[in-house]
């Protein structure tokens, strides 16, 4: 018999997200995720994707992994301490670091695993966590991991960042103090404000911490928010993932020598989850050394990314203040944006509605996420879409 107490908590509490437009129903595509998607034998322009460069299809990296897959296998084997490491893993590395302009680098199986990895592998019991408001689920969760002391400063709100690093600083309460923060927030698309909170980290000595998960390949002309700032020498941990705008699967972190050697003996999910696959390992870094090589894909990533922002502006669609080509159209009520989503979809045009808790309680949205891979053709067509939809829906 299974436990009627869970199924009871179970049936009540998904009912209850669907009645507040906040369960998620989940799509499988049928093929490639690329600008036009098939789900449920229907072709949509995809709008949902992170595959930001296109890169996900790119035959140069369908034909290296394939390669990988001849030469090396499907796996790495064991974890990479044991006998996990190939010299694929070490060529990533070495391709990441001078991505970054750092001395070195290490790559993790996720972006969420990474952060799980890192923040918790120096921060503890006895330090404090200064945490912008809006940073990712998987910073918040890191920062559980460690118990170091979380303070959380208002989203980008300098002020106020100062003030609490003053303040943490200052009390003799913690040995350390970290400062984290998204370089690209994944929901709104603005940039942290990271020449002022490497100026605050100098006065305060705080460890320094940005997820440049959605920045990376697209801020800094493909090199990321801190390089876009020229604060590669400022900041001690570069996140990223492999699994956006690199378009395989992944996380690294960047930085100090001595901060790489001291993550691959103390942070957990390096010593005790196997690696990426060879194929994922070489695809990643030949990504990453095709936006080293040439910066056409970002240009036409931002190119696309303003196109669509100015067709849905005009139309009258609220979409916040991106700085980036991440585009959000905000409804505010969860379920009006889950019926949008839906008829999105039945026009052919694929974006997903984003609800709590990824974002704030009445700040329901879809995120709109064109790519260099978009036609304009698609674009006029998926505003086309929302013209008649948010019309039919009074919501322009």
């Amino acid at each position: 018999m299974t436990s009627k107490t869970l199924d009871s908590f179970l049936h009540d509490s998904i009912q209850d997200l669907k009645q507040r437009g906040l369960y998620n129903e989940i799509d499988t595509v049928e093929g490639a995720n690329g600008p036009v998607i098939r789900i449920r034998g229907n072709e949509l322009i995809n709008l949902s994707s992170n595959n930001y460069l296109g890169l996900a299809t790119d035959e140069r990296l369908k034909r290296v992994a394939r390669e990988a897959i001849d030469s090396y296998g499907v796996g790495a084997g064991a974890v990479r301490t044991i006998n996990g490491t190939l010299n694929l893993h070490i060529t990533l590395e070495e391709k990441i670091a001078a991505f970054k302009g750092t001395e070195a680098a290490i790559s993790y199986q996720s972006g969420f695993n990474c952060n799980m990895a890192a923040i918790s592998a120096v921060m503890d019991e006895n330090d404090a966590i200064l945490s912008d408001s809006l940073n990712h689920a998987s910073i918040i969760d890191g920062c559980r991991l460690s118990k170091a002391k979380i303070i959380r400063f208002e989203h980008s709100d300098m002020d106020d960042l100062r003030r609490k690093a003053k303040e943490a600083t200052t009390s003799g309460n913690y040995k350390k103090v970290m400062v984290i923060t998204d370089g690209v927030f994944s929901m709104d698309g603005d940039i942290a404000k990271l020449p002022e909170i490497a100026g605050i980290a100098e006065s305060y000595d705080l460890i320094t911490y940005v997820d440049d998960a959605h920045g990376s390949g697209v801020t800094g002309k493909g090199a990321g928010t801190v390089k876009h700032f020229g604060l590669q020498d400022n900041i001690d941990f570069q996140m990223g993932t492999l699994s956006k705008a690199v378009g395989v699967v992944g996380g690294y972190v960047a930085g100090k020598a001595n901060l790489i050697d001291w993550l691959k003996v103390r942070s957990r999910p390096f010593l005790f989850s196997t690696a990426v696959s060879p194929a994922d390992a070489i695809a990643s870094a030949k990504a990453i050394e095709l936006l080293m090589e040439s910066t056409e894909l970002n240009e036409k990533l931002w190119e696309n990314g303003d196109y669509l922002k100015e067709g849905l502006k005009q139309l009258g669609f609220t979409i916040g203040n991106s700085e980036t080509p991440i585009t959000p159209c905000i409804i505010g009520d969860e379920n009006a944006a889950q019926q949008f989503s839906k008829r999105l979809f039945e026009e052919g045009v694929y974006a997903k509605s984003i609800v709590y808790p990824t974002v704030p309680r009445g700040t329901g949205r879809v995120r709109n996420m064109p790519t260099a891979a978009h036609t304009k053709e698609m674009l006029d067509i998926s505003v086309a879409v929302y013209e008649k939809v948010g019309k039919e829906m009074g919501l322009i």
